[in-house]
């Protein structure tokens, strides 16, 4: 069996402990880029026998992450570990003075991956943008924030050796023709179109390790 975890926000979580029924499995993937990405190599890879798994937690940001890992990550002996984190931990700090400085996020990330590999020196890491189409002011603030955050992860994915998922120049560039809203709702959530987008990235990117 090879075991695919995907770990994350609300953004992967996508109300997987609520959906299912009528025929989609309640098995917690939720109907966002991780059910889709599911569904494609559930029929692509048929027979193969493939453990999916989504942990993503609303509202997470990456010392969320930190703290659950070894339960919602370690413990589950994933072949291939997906993260994506990141605009909680700039957009808690404009809501809440909650959120988590460009360098401990930098810190915990590395943590993430380290301890990651320590327990599978073979495991295959895979990192997506963080990313923001920013629809509010307040969200016009944070931009500058988020592209660091990015910048942050794709060092980080150079450093470990796994694969980096450029999102946010994808969204953009969907934006170009279309309202803001048809791929990201409020700035931050997909709709079912970006959803869509960042699962067809993932697959084009991560399609060899399957």
């Amino acid at each position: 069996m090879k075991t695919i975890l995907f770990q994350g926000d609300s953004i992967t979580d996508c109300g997987r402990l609520t959906t299912g029924g009528a025929g989609y499995p309640q098995v917690n993937l939720g109907p966002g880029y991780v059910g889709l990405i599911a569904s494609r190599i559930l029929l692509d890879y048929a027979g193969k026998n493939y453990s999916i798994l989504n942990r993503g937690i609303s509202g997470n940001r990456v010392v969320d992450l930190y703290a659950r890992w070894k339960i919602d990550a370690l413990n589950l002996d994933p072949d291939i570990i997906s993260i994506l984190i990141g605009v909680n931990d700039s957009w808690h700090e404009i809501e809440s003075a909650n959120g988590v400085e460009l360098p401990r996020y930098d810190e915990f990330l590395r943590r993430l991956l380290s301890w990651s590999r320590e327990h599978n020196p073979k495991v295959n890491l895979v990192l997506l943008e963080p990313f923001l189409i920013p629809q509010t002011p307040q969200q016009e603030s944070m931009m500058a924030e988020v592209r660091e955050r990015a910048k942050i992860v794709r060092q980080a994915a150079a450093d470990f050796q796994a694969i980096f998922i450029p999102l946010q120049d994808k969204l953009e560039q969907a934006v170009r023709s279309v309202s803001k809203e048809y791929f990201v709702v409020d700035g931050v959530h997909p709709n079912l179109a970006g959803h869509q987008l960042i699962a067809d990235a993932w697959l084009a990117a991560v399609g060899k390790l399957l």
